[in-house]
């Protein structure tokens, strides 16, 4: 991880949005969210259908 006060001015601009960047995120965020037949809005009882791909680890408590 990089400290934001080490970095150049170079390095803080290259990571910072453009103005076209920063409207198309803010036309983004106005527009409704469309579902297709690809992919159709998850209902409460299809989301208790699904599983965790990566399972909570078992940790041991040592103490």
């Amino acid at each position: 991880m990089v400290n934001a006060r080490d970095m150049t001015k170079a390095m803080r601009e290259e990571l910072t949005f453009s103005k076209e960047e920063i409207d198309e995120l803010m036309r983004a965020k106005t527009m409704p969210i469309t579902f297709d037949t690809d992919c159709p809005e998850t209902t409460p009882e299809r989301a208790l259908k699904f599983k965790r791909v990566n399972p909570p680890r078992q940790v041991k408590n040592i103490g």
